[in-house]
Parts: structure tokens; sequence; C-alpha cells
């Protein structure tokens, strides 16, 4: 899952960034309202945790050309100014969420993750599909209840796939949302990738669709 962070504060932005790649996330990092702006309009990113006191461009500007624009991704939004009236706006211009400075690392995972669930259309932190089960809290996948041991980047494809069933996912949309856009498209990795995950789940939700992607197909329990 990719996050675009912005926070034009560097200490804050760093404590994000560890946070959310600690969780599993590809995060991806700016510092001001314009490079933001471009990052979240040309860019598809699953969520954005926006500071609204940036500098260049303010964030509610940003957001609000976001949602003009049609950029649907969530977008929780960060604030030192604690007042009603400054999260009225911030929900007004198109924020899904609020969260005022300072804030525990953990919450702001919590609502990142909460807020992912709600976008792919799932109210809970277990997902369960086919013969698989996800704990996103835990950051763990199970088997037909065998919790199974996966590397960081399994994990993150599996999850992928589990949030997003019932779509196609190519191996461009995986390798950017796994890995961020820094690394370059690699469709033999991505299928070494998907080989080591049927593998060690012995599970044949994941299904290869030549010349599209993969797809899990399987329905909630």
């Amino acid at each position: 899952m990719r996050v675009l962070v912005v926070e034009d504060d560097e200490r804050i932005s760093a404590g994000v960034c560890k946070a959310l790649r600690a969780a599993g996330f590809a995060v991806h990092p700016v510092f001001d309202g314009e490079e933001a702006w471009f990052q979240g309009d040309t860019e598809d990113f699953d969520v954005v945790v926006l500071d609204l006191g940036l500098p260049q461009l303010d964030g509610l500007t940003v957001l609000k050309r976001w949602r003009e624009a049609k950029r649907t991704m969530p977008v929780i939004a960060l604030t030192a100014r604690g007042s009603w009236m400054q999260r009225v706006e911030g929900i007004d211009a198109g924020a899904d969420d609020y969260l005022p400075k300072p804030f525990q690392m953990e919450e702001l995972v919590a609502r990142i993750r909460a807020l992912l669930r709600r976008s792919t259309g799932h109210g809970s932190s277990i997902i369960e599909i086919a013969d698989l089960r996800l704990d996103q809290r835990q950051m763990r996948i199970s088997v037909s209840g065998v919790p199974i041991d996966l590397a960081p980047l399994e994990y993150r494809v599996l999850a992928y796939l589990i949030l997003n069933h019932g779509r196609v996912i190519s191996q461009a949309e995986l390798n950017e949302h796994i890995h961020g856009t820094d690394s370059a498209h690699d469709s033999n990795a991505i299928e070494a990738l998907i080989a080591r995950v049927r593998r060690k789940t012995c599970s044949d939700a994941i299904t290869t669709r030549r010349g599209f992607g993969y797809i899990i197909e399987g329905k909630a329990p």
C-alpha cells in the first residue's frame, strides 16, 4: 500500500515515515504544497497523510484541487490547529479523517488502516477471503486457520491482493504499491514473488490472468 506523506516538519515527517514503513507501507514523503499537489495529481496513492500548514501552497488548497480534479484517494488531515472550525474546514474540503498534533504514531497507523479498509469496502481489520485470513493489526495472514511466515514483501503483495479481491491487479500496479515509484518495474521479480507466496500458502486463491495480472476471486466465508 502506497502512502503519500505531506509534512514540512522534517522531524515529524521522519517519524511518520518510520512508523508507516514498520507497519508495512510503501511511503513517499514530500515537504511542500506545490510538490504535494503535483504528486497527488499525477501518481496513484492508496492514502495521503496531509499537513494543512504547508509552505508554498496550504494543505486545504491542495486538498480542494485534488477533489476538483476528481482525485478520490483517502486523505487524513494533520494540523496543529485543534479548533473545531479547522476540522470542519478540512472535512468540507474533502478530508476523510482528521488528526490534531501532537498525536501518537500508533493512532495514525490505526486510522490509516481504517481508511484503507473503508476505501476497499471492508469494515473490520480482519478480512477473510476463500481460505485466506488477513489480520491488519497483527500484520498476519493465515491459511485455513494456520498462520504462515511471510517476508515483508510477501506480506505486502498478498495483503494488497486480499484487500482488492475481485479485481485484476497488473504487475505494474503490484510493483508500484509494494515498492513505490522509485523501483523500476521488473515483471520477473513480481512473478517470483507471487510464486513464493503461492508456495508458502499452499493456496490456489491467487489466479493468474495472462497478459493482465493477478486476482483473488474468492468470496468471504
